[in-house]
């Protein structure tokens, strides 16, 4: 499976990213720039957290409007797959990949813990190989990550199961005390209805090893692999 993880102008967790996949999966991916048009024959693209161009206007915003962002539209109509982590999942809802909108947490502090996370989507590639009710443990680190839609759209992505993950606690259930920036509904990632475009908040990358303390975001893309396996290629080639 061939990946992509994007750089943009303040973005830091793209070598976290690049490390999981080459080193740990042991799959070829290539930094894909910014400024780059094309994203050739990948078949994932990773938009990955950090700051992009330091988040000026609202996190995301700028970077949203970037060449390899309206590249993605293409590379999406053609079945590739979207990965946007923290920054990457503010970016691709200021892109219109995604809907609604990440903003300032509720506590107005940044926030880096671990968090639980209850799997409400098996239905993605991202997750096939997960169990509805699963909780995972990853971390968050973030100034915005509260997620925000209106009501309508809220409907929708409940009518759709669009609701990857939503916060929750060690046992799974959803509850006030265990959202960590005042995400509506407690969620932490959505999809589209493809199941194609995934957004989260929390890092995959650095649940991926056991010396960083737990492997459950390795399960991902683990699931990404055995997605290929079963459904041959993604892209139309």
């Amino acid at each position: 499976m061939r990946f992509g993880v994007v750089v943009f102008p303040g973005t830091w967790s793209d070598c976290d990213f690049h490390y999981v996949v080459s080193e740990v999966l042991h799959q070829p991916v290539r930094y894909v720039w910014h400024r780059e048009h094309e994203l050739g024959q990948l078949d994932c693209v990773i938009l990955p957290g950090g700051f992009s161009y330091g988040d000026y206007l609202r996190a995301g915003a700028v970077a949203g409007r970037s060449p390899v962002v309206a590249a993605l539209r293409d590379f999406v109509t053609r079945g590739g797959l979207v990965l946007g982590s923290c920054n990457g999942f503010q970016i691709l809802c200021e892109a219109g990949l995604l809907p609604g909108v990440l903003t300032r947490n509720e506590c107005l502090q940044y926030r880096c813990q671990s968090t639980h996370l209850v799997v409400e989507n098996i239905d993605t590639p991202f997750t096939r190989g997960l169990r509805a009710g699963q909780v995972l443990t990853m971390p968050i680190s973030h100034g915005e990550g509260k997620y925000h839609t209106d009501a309508e759209t809220l409907a929708r992505l409940k009518q759709q199961n669009l609701v990857v993950f939503r916060y929750a606690d060690a046992d799974g259930r959803v509850t006030k005390a265990s959202n960590p920036n005042g995400s509506l509904d407690n969620i932490a990632g959505i999809v589209n209805p493809e199941g194609t475009v995934l957004g989260m908040m929390p890092h995959p990358e650095r649940a991926s090893e056991t010396a960083m303390g737990g492997t459950d975001g390795l399960l991902m893309f683990q699931s990404l692999l055995g997605s290929l396996v079963e459904d041959g290629s993604f892209l139309k080639r």
